[in-house]
């Protein structure tokens, strides 16, 4: 039985880097794999995009209200060939309902998913993709960085002009709307905070 597997950390612990890595691996041997991220997502377009300057072409751009399972399904049906894994970039950005088609995907139809994103937002509360990932994933791994103190960072801290934020809505995305620091617990706790 595949399994679902989900792949979390704070911003920069090259989480994008890492999805396409293994699609490159898959790729190399001559596997082919799907690609997909919430079209909420708008940094890179249609494609996800690694800090270091790689990127790649999504297969599935999938709105709040698509089914992940069918758009999926749809794509391996009418494809000349197997689909070897699924890998999801954003995820916490996924709906529960999404990440139970992730599931679905692994236990029903033997499909490795592989989803990559932030455990919590800027407030350090859950996304709902990502909480529902950590209570039915069946392996969690934690991809690790640095605080600016050299401590393991921890926290998304979104930077205003003042410093961190502590209000304002749940995604706001990186370098279009907002800027972030992965911070350890207590550079985050102990920056004063903005308005």
């Amino acid at each position: 039985m595949a399994k679902l597997f989900f792949r979390y950390g704070p911003m920069n612990s090259g989480k994008s880097t890492a999805l396409l890595q293994v699609a490159h691996n898959y790729h190399e041997r001559g596997q082919s794999v799907l690609v997909a991220k919430p079209c909420i997502d708008k940094k890179g377009g249609d494609k996800v995009i690694s800090r270091l300057g790689v990127d790649r072409a999504v297969d599935i751009l999938l709105a709040p209200d698509h089914s992940l399972l069918e758009q999926v399904l749809q794509r391996t049906t009418n494809s000349a060939t197997t689909t070897a894994c699924l890998l999801i970039d954003e995820a916490q950005f996924l709906s529960p309902a999404q990440v139970d088609d992730a599931l679905n995907l692994a236990v029903f139809h033997d499909l490795p998913v592989i989803a990559y994103g932030l455990r919590t937002d800027f407030l350090t509360r859950a996304f709902p993709g990502s909480a529902r990932l950590l209570e039915i994933a069946h392996q969690l791994e934690e991809l690790k960085t640095i605080c600016r103190c050299g401590k393991k960072a921890m926290f998304n801290a979104r930077i205003g002009s003042e410093g961190i934020l502590r209000k304002g809505e749940q995604v706001a995305i990186d370098g279009l709307a907002a800027n972030y620091e992965a911070l350890c617990a207590a550079c985050y706790l102990n920056t004063a905070p903005t308005n």
